[in-house]
């Protein structure tokens, strides 16, 4: 038996695509068997499987169970709930390995698979080799009577009691849309626990999705939630992607509080029980979030954007904190280190109770910055990464000041831009931030001459 993927499917972080087109059961039943047999090979025996809200998602998981035992391994299998819910399994439970069939904030007729291998990041050229393995037929075959087998428990209780235990905020008024993803049953019960007043929207597990998109990181998604913290006067309000790995925020005044704002919080109220402690952000964080990190003291630490390559990247240096301008946060304090947005809106809460003030002064407090959304834009695959690197010649023979993080990221009198290839799509990033109106202007002329110099015009954006 062999089996091959389309070609759009493995992806750099995660595998994705779109049901009854370039996904269906048998890429299921093959990941799950290419991935089972790398485990059986590593010494493992067992592996957690959970999956999000997706009309497709329960059929996925039943095939992809279906190669992992075909492999010889055992399935635990946790059931529906957000992809933290099986980070949680993974990190707790006698397993090797966990892989979680999720679209993420992907329209509705996507669902994919994000994995974890005996407590790693599984990304990359992992990702590759399952795809290696398939087209080859290499995979382990159950001897007789070895064939493995599925265990179904339910964690979502013992989930729940992890994310309060220790919990050390006060009581406040907050609203939180769960967006119909997967969190929605984990929210009603976390928020059954604390104390104060919690409005909820949106919790009932819906894959048509029929309110809005869940997608916390686009405002337009934000309304029915600022609606909410308007209309009841709450002192402010959480929001979640499809898969409960990603947070947005609004304050009591309905600004969006940014991932780089959130982290702006977060460091302050972690750095003090972690004095001198490694901060990581990405490559599009404001620079002002890494100006405050090292002005509370802390280390500030600018990484590759990808949630994978970010939890590689806290491991190596111990950082109790990270977080990405795509609202994934990761507490290595207190916690396990994964991106988990349920976890990081009660830290929201502890953060406001330590620091002594509401979440909209803390908002209020940061230095006014204009800046660009992320602007994303279709270019040739062929092209986008050396279209960057033509940019980092010249801005090298230039003499500007560059950090090659991940792409060109420029700092200039007026701020910085940044301009970096896609890891997962055919298109190009660009953002910039500035001090004032004019300035911005004149960052994104540059961008504008860079992008011309390599023959291209910074086009239409286009979504994730």
């Amino acid at each position: 038996m062999t089996h091959n993927f389309h070609p759009t499917m493995l992806r750099e972080y995660d595998i994705r695509g779109v049901v009854g087109d370039t996904l269906s059961d048998k890429d299921a039943y093959a990941i799950g068997r290419s991935f089972a047999t790398l485990i059986a090979r590593a010494g493992g025996k067992r592996i957690a499987v959970g999956y999000d809200g997706r009309l497709s998602s329960p059929m996925l998981a039943d095939a992809l169970i279906d190669g992992v035992n075909a492999a010889g391994i055992d399935a635990l299998n946790v059931g529906l709930g957000p992809t933290p819910m099986l980070y949680y399994a993974a990190s707790t439970e006698e397993v090797d390995g966990g892989i979680q069939i999720t679209g993420s904030h992907n329209p509705p007729d996507y669902n994919g698979f994000k994995m974890v291998f005996q407590g790693r990041p599984f990304f990359g050229a992992d990702i590759q080799q399952i795809g290696t393995m398939a087209a080859a037929g290499d995979w382990e075959v159950a001897k007789p009577g070895g064939q493995g087998v599925s265990e179904r428990i339910d964690i979502v209780d013992a989930y729940v009691d992890r994310l309060v235990e220790g919990f050390a905020g006060g009581a406040f008024r907050v609203g939180w849309d769960a967006g119909n993803g997967a969190a929605g049953t984990v929210i009603e019960k976390l928020t059954a626990r604390l104390p104060g007043e919690h409005h909820l929207l949106f919790t009932d597990i819906d894959g048509h999705f029929p309110n809005h998109h869940p997608d916390p990181t686009e405002e337009k998604n934000l309304a029915d939630l600022k609606k909410l913290v308007a209309e009841k006067s709450l002192d402010f309000g959480v929001a979640f992607d499809g898969d409960g790995d990603r947070i947005g925020a609004i304050d009591g005044e309905g600004r969006v509080i940014w991932g780089d704002q959130l982290l702006q919080i977060y460091a302050a109220a972690v750095l003090r029980d972690r004095p001198g402690a490694t901060v990581i952000a990405d490559v599009k964080a404001s620079q002002a979030l890494f100006d405050r990190v090292a002005e509370l003291g802390g280390k500030p630490l600018m990484w590759k954007t990808g949630h994978s390559l970010i939890k590689a990247k806290m491991k190596e240096t111990g950082s109790p904190l990270a977080g990405e301008m795509s609202g994934h946060i990761f507490f290595a304090d207190r916690y396990y280190g994964y991106d988990d947005a349920p976890y990081a809106a009660l830290r929201l809460i502890e953060a406001a109770t330590l620091l002594g003030k509401s979440v909209t002064a803390l908002r209020g407090d940061m230095a006014p910055m204009v800046n660009t959304p992320e602007m994303r834009f279709q270019v040739d695959e062929s092209r986008k990464f050396a279209i960057v690197d033509e940019v980092l010649d010249r801005l090298a023979a230039s003499g500007a000041k560059v950090d090659r993080t991940d792409g060109a990221r420029v700092l200039t009198d007026d701020g910085w831009w940044l301009l970096r290839a896609s890891n997962t799509q055919d298109v190009l990033v660009a953002r910039a931030e500035a001090k004032d109106e004019a300035a911005l202007a004149r960052l994104l002329a540059a961008i504008d001459e860079q992008l011309a110099l390599s023959g291209i015009a910074r086009g239409e954006t286009v979504g994730h």
